[in-house]
């Protein structure tokens, strides 16, 4: 029996900065690489700003071997993987893709974005020869149900996250916001939304953090330009709109700081999505100054999010209907090699009786050996056909003991 596995470091356990370390520079060394060293047979690789997930296939999985070559390709000790590192294997993974191509398992349920991303990498494996009859099936059907549920439930109409939420309510407050200076305060699950909401609408923005090399990471994969957090804090009339999302326990910008800034603007806005809050609240007084902060945004993302979850239900149920016939049909291609060369060894026994009999029968037309091959074909047809079929139903309902028995009845032997 084949075995798929899936392995993946993702935003649920991993920030933005600590994901970026375990990502491929190079996804050619990476395929080349993880097929040379990691044991498996099929492979794919997907990668986006908040995930890192390889799909394989092997006989035998073994993940110390993934673990390793990971590591190696990454840079990595294997301890950075001990708490980052997920591993799903056999219906786990059908089930975890399927709530990839739906946009179940986004940082923004529906995210539209995630299916394409997966349509890609599928495309880029095949076309480097790195997948099989088990992958190409599994992701072909994972694929089909992603976009059915999509358009039958709209689950990615309308999805609306506090990130880009607070972006629309910062289009909707400044005049001409693509001239202005948008700065970002934040690595984290929130400022990312705000990065990719800013990303996709095309504003420039510069990205802070506590440390530069958490937010030059931070650019590099979601976007943005970063710059230090001792610069920022000493020039924030610099900025027009400013998106604060960390969970440092105090206040980041502070009423002092606001209303220096503030003697050489006429105006400003701050959304604060940071919980607890990072801006004083006495912020809200200083004139010239908008202010948002995440209890305000999320009650304007809550009727959204009911929307959300209501399609949400739905998208469940199809594929918990749908995982029933995904999983038999992956089950059925282990029995397929073993049924193709049963045909094939009863079909070439038939050809040598058949050109026994011709030969003892002498000589006849072309119009009578066609009549007499169809018939053998059809005795061949009609006596093998149902055995086959129930074996290919048994496979189906994981009946293993049968599968076993028949390969061995017949004498099959796996090709590598």
């Amino acid at each position: 029996m084949n075995n798929i596995i899936n392995a993946r470091v993702t935003f649920r356990n991993s920030p933005i900065h600590i994901l970026e370390k375990f990502t491929f520079k190079d996804l050619d060394s990476a395929y080349k690489s993880f097929k040379k060293h990691s044991g498996l047979k099929e492979l794919v690789i997907l990668q986006t700003c908040n995930r890192v997930e390889i799909f394989g296939s092997a006989e035998f999985v073994d993940i110390s071997k993934i673990k390793k070559t990971w590591a190696s390709l990454s840079g990595l000790e294997e301890v950075a993987f001990k708490e980052n590192f997920e591993v799903s294997d056999d219906v786990d993974v059908s089930v975890h893709l399927l709530r990839l191509t739906t946009g179940l398992d986004s940082m923004v349920i529906g995210e539209e974005q995630i299916l394409g991303q997966i349509r890609e990498a599928t495309i880029d494996a095949k076309r480097r020869k790195m997948t099989g009859e088990y992958l190409d099936a599994l992701f072909d059907k994972a694929i089909k149900i992603g976009t059915r549920v999509r358009n039958s439930t709209g689950i990615n109409k309308g999805t609306i996250s506090v990130g880009s939420m607070a972006v629309k309510l910062a289009e909707e407050n400044i005049d001409e916001l693509k001239t202005k200076r948008i700065l970002l305060i934040g690595t984290g699950e929130a400022a990312t939304l705000v990065a990719k909401s800013l990303d996709k609408r095309g504003y420039s923005f510069h990205i802070t953090s506590r440390t530069v090399e958490r937010s030059k990471a931070f650019a590099e994969t979601v976007g943005g330009t970063p710059i230090s957090f001792e610069e920022i804090m000493k020039g924030f009339s610099n900025y027009d709109v400013i998106f604060v999302a960390t969970v440092a326990p105090y206040f980041l910008i502070t009423y002092d700081r606001i209303s220096e800034a503030m003697k050489k603007k006429s105006g400003m806005m701050i959304l604060d999505l940071s919980n607890p809050r990072t801006v004083d609240e006495r912020v809200a007084t200083i004139q010239g100054i908008k202010m948002m902060n995440l209890d305000q945004i999320a009650e304007m993302v809550d009727k959204n999010m009911r929307h959300r979850n209501d399609k949400k239900n739905n998208a469940e149920k199809i594929i918990n209907e749908e995982i029933q016939v995904l999983e038999a049909q992956m089950r059925r291609l282990e029995i397929e090699p073993v049924v193709k060369e049963i045909f094939k060894h009863i079909d070439i026994r038939r050809a040598k009786e058949l050109e026994k009999a011709l030969r003892m029968l002498g000589d006849i037309d072309s119009s009578q050996i066609k009549i007499i091959e169809n018939l053998t074909k059809a005795i061949v047809e009609g006596v093998i056909s149902e055995p086959m079929n129930n074996l290919r139903k048994a496979s189906e309902q994981a009946d293993t003991d049968l599968v076993k028995a028949a390969a061995k009845l017949f004498d099959y032997k796996k090709k590598d």
